[in-house]
């Protein structure tokens, strides 16, 4: 990529788009009412749901949940009463006191898997629940077969799933220049826009990592919310791009993952 063609693309994006989403009507975006709000809402982090290949190292082992634990987590979710919710539910909660069900709940999905469609998709279906996948643009440009195709993530979105920009090339935007982080951010965005025709409003920060040019941007193109990699349940309307998030490891079992909610380990974090 030539950031000499950086314009093109980002006109051609622009151009598909308007294209797409013709004779569309407009989404009429809420303003906040001036009310400074803190919501307590888990937001789950995921990455694979998948069994672990023979030479999976410690990263990946880190990363990846057992399908059959996946569903356990579930299972628990459902008998213990939560509410799956979105990250435009929460968003109308910080900005507008918009009420929630009881114990919501954000399932969250990073970087567009295989998995997420053939595993993670239809266990979400089959237990009524909702999730929000972060997917890397460029790898369903691709047609990767370790991730998920455009046809796949437009299945999930038609289905009620949030699919939201997790850039292009899942590269770091921190202490990057401005036609980077607008390639990387506003193209991302723009590429589901214009083949989900949805109006995508969300982000995820690859690795968690950003600075305040990355926070500018995120506000030039219009995202409502980001998360982070950053831990918490804590969500403030003064810090609507950069919402902390509850990590789940690949050893992450049902009882843990009941701890996990539960929150007594942010208390130690904080003393620590």
């Amino acid at each position: 990529m030539q950031w000499t063609d950086f314009t093109r693309q980002i006109l051609f994006a622009g151009l598909l788009f308007a294209l797409v989403t013709a004779g569309a009507p407009a989404q009429a975006q809420p303003s906040w009412d001036g009310t400074l709000r803190r919501v307590h809402v888990p937001i789950l982090m995921y990455h694979y749901v998948g069994v672990l290949p023979e030479d999976a190292d410690d990263v990946r082992r880190d990363l990846t949940v057992q399908p059959d634990v996946f569903e356990g987590h579930l299972r628990y979710l459902v008998e213990q009463g939560y509410s799956t919710i979105t990250l435009y539910q929460l968003y109308d909660a910080l900005m507008l006191g918009a009420p929630l069900p009881p114990n919501p709940i954000v399932l969250t999905f990073d970087d567009g898997y295989i998995d997420h469609y053939a595993t993670v998709f239809p266990l979400l279906q089959q237990y009524g629940l909702t999730g929000t996948f972060f997917v890397i643009t460029g790898r369903a440009d691709a047609n990767d077969p370790a991730y998920v195709n455009w046809v796949q993530i437009n299945e999930m979105a038609q289905a009620g799933m949030s699919m939201e920009p997790h850039t292009k090339s899942h590269m770091s935007l921190h202490e990057r220049d401005r036609d980077f982080l607008v390639y990387e951010m506003l193209g991302s965005k723009q590429s589901l826009q214009a083949h989900t025709g949805m109006d995508v409003r969300m982000f995820a920060y690859p690795a968690g990592r950003y600075d305040d040019e990355t926070l500018r941007i995120a506000t030039e193109v219009d995202f409502q919310l980001a998360v982070t990699t950053q831990p918490g349940m804590q969500h403030v309307t003064s810090g609507l791009l950069e919402l902390p998030r509850v990590r789940v490891s690949g050893n992450t079992s049902v009882s843990g993952f009941a701890y996990l909610l539960r929150g007594d380990w942010l208390v130690q974090i904080k003393r620590g």
